[in-house]
């Protein structure tokens, strides 16, 4: 089975004209591409009186307290994956400044997820089942338990009042939210599209996370964080002298045993028939790098198809913990600042894989610019 929701070959590919990141190494993208080229481990011990998780360590976002970030107006109920996506986008609209193609009306934001915020809606469940009565809950806290809050808030805050969605997809969320934006854009339904993914941290998805991972995924570390992206048509008016990368194709395939081998060869085959492109053109591949057999069965797959070398020419994503649905989103984030720092030649075809152990698998192909 094939999912794709990519912009027609025959439509102008969509640019990558901006970016931001909120990573466990820290609050913007300056940061990320710093530790991720570095090589810094990003693990950090759990507070024992903040956090009930069952691991010790974790990759969290150092000092990251809403109220802080955010400031107090409006952040009283807010929870750390809607506030994790509004820091992220304030910074991409701050530092694209007024080189946005599209107007507030015209921006559209997609945004991945995996539910939005296990934590929240365990805690409004909780309530429910705890108070005298069922409907004795915070009301305040029902925007958080919904998935798409995170989304919303976002246009809220930052006054976007084009299409606004969420894509719930796992690993692989990045590339849907980014496969989505391409198709706004190519509908003429946003002119200008903020698109990426965010995963928190929280007690709730430590805990599922433990009892749903085998023996095979044992020792992973979890992290948290959320990348944006600023796409813009190649067609609009300067956006191909800012342009950062352009998306050359972005597939995606299903399947239904434990070996996505043959998913990903074939998702492989389709991203480059669609992006125009040979396996030789390919300078890096940026792999999901997901603990155990899934995992180590990708590194396969793509070290056979574009050899150890391109692999290895990509940043590795092991330093920032199982960001899950924000790990694709990382992964452009990481090839991007590479090229931003003349790691890459002009022009060099960058592919970004994902694999998701619940059966999905999706990659994309990007053309670094000379910018």
């Amino acid at each position: 089975m094939t999912l794709t929701a990519s912009a027609p070959a025959t439509a102008t590919r969509p640019v990558i004209t901006a970016w931001s990141a909120v990573s466990p190494f820290g609050i913007g993208k300056d940061s990320f591409v710093a530790g991720m080229l570095a090589g810094q481990d990003a693990a950090s011990p759990l507070d024992a009186e903040k956090w009930a998780a069952p691991d010790g360590q974790a990759c969290l976002i150092p000092g990251f307290e809403l109220r802080e970030v955010l400031g107090k107006k409006g952040t009283r109920s807010m929870d750390r994956v809607t506030g994790l996506a509004v820091t992220a986008v304030r910074d991409l609209l701050r530092d694209s400044g007024d080189r946005r193609t599209g107007s507030d009306e015209e921006t559209a934001l997609v945004l991945g997820t995996t539910t939005g915020s296990a934590q929240s809606m365990m805690d409004f469940t909780r309530a429910s089942l705890e108070g005298d009565k069922p409907f004795y809950v915070d009301p305040s806290l029902m925007p958080n338990a919904v998935m798409n809050c995170a989304a919303g808030q976002c246009a809220i805050w930052h006054n976007l009042k084009g299409p606004n969605t969420t894509i719930a997809g796992g690993r692989v969320a990045g590339l849907s939210a980014l496969s989505y934006a391409a198709g706004l854009l190519a509908s003429g339904r946003a002119t200008t599209v903020l698109s990426g993914a965010a995963e928190e941290f929280s007690n709730a998805r430590a805990w599922l996370d433990h009892h749903r991972r085998g023996e095979d995924g044992a020792g992973a570390l979890l992290g948290e964080g959320c990348a944006m992206f600023m796409l813009e048509s190649a067609d609009a008016v300067g956006a191909a002298d800012r342009a950062l990368a352009e998306v050359l194709a972005v597939q995606s395939r299903v399947y239904f045993d434990d070996d996505p081998s043959q998913a990903l060869d074939a998702c492989l085959d389709d991203v480059l028939r669609r992006g125009g492109i040979e396996a030789s053109d390919v300078w890096a591949v940026s792999a999901s790098a997901l603990a155990g057999s899934v995992g180590a069965r990708e590194r396969e797959v793509l070290t056979a198809r574009f050899g150890t070398e391109a692999l290895d020419r990509a940043p590795g994503m092991t330093a920032v913990g199982d960001t899950a649905a924000a790990s694709a989103a990382f992964q452009i984030g990481a090839l991007l600042g590479a090229a931003e720092q003349s790691e890459f030649p002009a022009g060099a075809v960058a592919l970004v894989s994902s694999v998701d152990d619940n059966g999905v698998v999706a990659c994309a192909a990007l053309r670094m610019s000379a910018n």
